[in-house]
């Protein structure tokens, strides 16, 4: 059985996804994931979200899409703030947090992908996703909401 990979995932972060996941209902939202990649078996930590407008016109409650320029402005971003670009983010209108054949076909290997599942207006379950290196399938990243100072203690005594 694979080793189960665990990020954390700041809560004010969390809640910025979850805010958007509502605002954009029932279309998808998206976004970047900023933060610092997991050295030395420390989990990966998401420290903010970087909003992006969903481009997509045509469907725009089941797909998103992203422009070549968007993504660039995530990593001048992310760089300016001393990050990286760790991930993405999206919503699924009233579906679960799971990664779709389409997610699939689109994502990228080693990045983390949260989606927040939205029901009837309402923000249900966040659950994040790596795509495998051989882009097969996806493995669950196990998240863990902690506060700043939370994880700034527990990083010191790794």
């Amino acid at each position: 059985m694979a080793e189960t990979v665990k990020i954390w995932l700041d809560a004010e972060c969390a809640e910025k996804i979850r805010s958007h996941g509502l605002e954009t209902y029932p279309h998808e939202c998206c976004g970047a994931l900023f933060g610092r990649d997991g050295a030395e078996g420390r989990p990966r930590e998401i420290l903010a979200a970087y909003r992006l407008i969903n481009r997509r016109d045509d469907s725009p409650q089941n797909r998103f899409s992203v422009s070549t320029r968007d993504v660039i402005a995530a990593e001048r971003e992310a760089d300016a703030r001393g990050l990286s670009v760790v991930g993405w983010y999206h919503s699924h209108p009233d579906h679960p947090a799971r990664p779709s054949e389409f997610d699939r076909e689109h994502a990228w290997p080693w990045y983390s992908y949260i989606i927040v599942s939205v029901e009837k207006g309402a923000a249900r379950e966040m659950r994040s996703w790596q795509l495998r290196e051989d882009r097969a399938r996806y493995e669950e990243e196990e998240i863990e909401e902690v506060r700043e100072r939370e994880r700034v203690k527990v990083r010191r005594l790794i």
